[in-house]
């Protein structure tokens, strides 16, 4: 009896996984709209998949979508969960992450490494010249007259 309650307190947790049934993006069940949100899919994608199955195993498409209604529990109204991010190099930010958004190639993020470690070398260089510059003890003593 026992694990019969654990199964049931698992289901409305989510089963840890932040897997729900999403009724307020949902068509009929919100089966499709929760398993996008768990996923990082686009609904739309995963009813296009669902109407595929439908009409290549009918039966068995039904009973699949019915048997995810029952074992996924209706998302709760306040849900503590934060989306899945991935760091945006170019806007310098986490941004959501999306299961078709492609980034770049290695070689481009490679290119893109090298180009700003090649601008640091020479801020890093340019900083050297002027610390061992005379100018620098110049603007240096300066400074001490001032304070």
């Amino acid at each position: 009896m026992s694990q019969f309650n654990d199964f049931w307190e698992k289901r409305r947790q989510g089963y840890g996984m932040n897997l729900y049934r999403n009724k307020k993006k949902g068509w009929l069940g919100g089966v499709c709209a929760g398993l996008g949100d768990h996923l990082n899919i686009e609904p739309w994608i995963l009813r296009l998949i669902a109407v595929g199955a439908l009409m290549m195993f009918t039966s068995l498409a039904i009973f699949a979508y019915l048997a995810a209604c029952i074992l996924l529990a209706k998302r709760p109204k306040r849900l503590k969960t934060r989306p899945q991010t991935e760091y945006d190099e170019t806007a310098h930010q986490d941004r959501p992450r999306s299961m078709f958004s492609y980034p770049d190639t290695p070689s481009e993020r490679l290119r893109t490494a090298r180009e700003r470690l090649d601008d640091v070398l020479n801020r890093v260089e340019t900083m050297e010249r002027y610390v061992t510059s005379k100018r620098y003890n110049l603007d240096r003593e300066f400074s001490k007259i001032q304070d």
